[in-house]
């Protein structure tokens, strides 16, 4: 009996254990669902997330018999509306056809105002039978473009000197114009150097090894001076340009940074090289910092509107009132091309309405209108594109997460609205400041070769050089022939000439050839 119930007592406990065991095993099972469950929920919001994303990216107005995509759960019924009835796009002309269609056959003709070389070839022979009796049937003719390398010459001016018979009086004749007193160079000369240097961009130790290899040794010195000297000369009609820049009422402005040496310091001064134009003319200045200060010492004088860059540097010159700020569209075009990386379909849909204003100021600058008629263009066919782009901001901006690229360029928008658009009301601003930037890619270069300024007065020097060529451009006349008939009116004859500062300008030289 006791065997028995001493059994009995065993296998319960032995069940007991199992049921213990089978209640622990439960457990853990019941933990790893919870788990699992858990996991799965996060996954299933991510998957949401997800596709709202999807969907915005891939959004776009219906065409007939497709089904409309559904609003994502993050927009409000009233901008889910708004966003449903924003405007559509301009259609934009192709490109493509009209330049395929407006190219011209055949290769272009070489130009009939440079000097021709002509060389003459008449057979003797008969190329088939040898006989000299020829007779003129027909001239074949082609032309090539040729070129001479320039030559180095020595100018040597030999002046007689006379003694009068009457007073005894000793007479010499002047010398011909040079840039100044006992210069090494003529006017010319100069003008070709300071060509190379600051239109073609050449670093100066290679155009002194192009001089060396022609048997013209000059120190590094010795250009360096040139540049000085040259600089020194321009600089008063530099400084012409900055006052007629001041008393005008538009002008543009643009900057960045240069490198200069400055003594006692270990490494390179970072400075800030600005540009200041407007249709007539361009002044580069160099500054030792970028300080909203500086540009309101500059400005103070200047009563107009200011064409540039959002930078909060410039807020303070617009809160005198005295400067009204003019925006840059090029820069909110920029910033839609770069959300298309995540709105393909609403980034390229906005960058079309900036586009459209683009072709439409491309026609009337093919047209040449200016003011009265220029601005007639512009309320006609580019106020609709640009109040339509106003109501599709309106309705997309509700649409959009705060962090995205599009919104940037939504925001740039919506807070510079009146800077952006006012080119709209005043015929004499421009839709971009992009004439400006262009000018700068020539500086960037020329930076780049040079690395740096040899000091603080050599980048002085150096902006009134550019700032002369600049504007030069800007009017459309050749740089080195004005600067060599600046020199020689600037220069040791310049008593002689006569002439006042306003006289020698580029435009003074532009009116003069005619």
């Amino acid at each position: 009996m006791l065997t028995e119930v001493e059994t009995l007592r065993q296998e319960t406990a032995a069940q007991r254990a199992q049921i213990a065991e089978l209640v622990a095993t439960n457990r853990t099972l019941l933990s790893t669902q919870a788990e699992l469950v858990s996991e799965i929920a996060k996954l299933n919001e991510r998957v949401a997330e997800l596709l709202a994303i999807v969907k915005r990216k891939q959004r776009k107005t219906p065409a007939s018999g497709e089904k409309k995509p559904e609003s994502p759960p993050v927009v409000a019924p009233e901008a889910q509306q708004a966003f449903d009835a924003r405007p559509q796009p301009p259609v934009l002309p192709d490109k493509t056809k009209a330049k395929r269609q407006g190219r011209r056959a055949g290769r272009t003709a070489i130009p009939d105002h440079l000097e021709p070389e002509e060389h003459r070839f008449r057979p003797e022979t008969c190329a088939h039978c040898g006989s000299t009796e020829l007779e003129v049937v027909d001239e074949v003719v082609e032309e090539k473009l040729h070129v001479v390398k320039e030559h180095q010459r020595r100018r040597v001016v030999k002046r007689t000197t006379c003694r009068c018979r009457k007073c005894r009086q000793r007479t010499t004749p002047a010398s011909l114009p040079a840039p100044y007193s006992r210069s090494k160079v003529t006017c010319d000369w100069l003008a070709w150097f300071i060509h190379q240097k600051f239109v073609l961009l050449s670093p100066l130790d290679r155009i002194r090894r192009d001089l060396a290899e022609r048997g013209i040794p000059l120190a590094m010195g010795t250009l360096v001076g040139f540049v000085e000297r040259a600089a020194d000369l321009l600089a008063p009609i530099d400084g012409l340009h900055w006052r007629k820049l001041l008393s005008s009422s538009w002008m543009a402005t643009d900057g960045t940074g240069l490198k200069v040496l400055v003594p006692g310091l270990p490494t390179a001064h970072d400075g800030y090289v600005e540009l200041y134009r407007n249709a007539e003319c361009g002044v580069f200045q160099y500054t030792a910092t970028k300080d909203g200060d500086d540009v309101v010492a500059k400005l103070q004088s200047f009563r107009g509107k200011l064409t540039a860059d959002a930078e909060h540097r410039f807020n303070a010159v617009y809160a005198t009132g005295r400067v009204i700020e003019s925006g840059c569209n090029a820069h909110g075009r920029r910033k839609f091309r770069d959300a298309e990386q995540t709105q393909p379909v609403l980034a390229k849909e906005g960058g079309t309405f900036i586009a459209a204003m683009y072709v439409a100021e491309e026609q009337a600058r093919k047209s040449a209108l200016q003011g009265a008629a220029l601005l007639a263009h512009r309320q006609k066919h580019i106020r609709p594109i640009a109040d339509d782009f106003e109501r599709w901001l309106a309705a997309i901006e509700p649409t959009l997460l705060p962090s995205e690229p599009l919104m940037v360029a939504v925001r740039y928008y919506r807070n510079h609205r009146d800077a952006l658009l006012r080119f709209i009301d005043d015929p004499e601003i421009p839709i971009d400041n992009s004439a400006t930037e262009r000018e700068f890619q020539n500086f960037a270069k020329l930076r780049l070769n040079m690395l740096f300024a040899g000091s603080t007065e050599g980048a002085h020097r150096a902006c009134v050089l550019l700032g002369i060529v600049a504007t030069c451009r800007a009017i459309g006349v050749p740089v080195q022939a004005y600067l060599a008939w600046a020199f020689e009116r600037l220069g040791t004859h310049r008593e002689q000439f006569g002439l006042a500062l306003e006289e020698l300008t580029p435009a003074a030289f532009k009116v003069a050839r005619g």
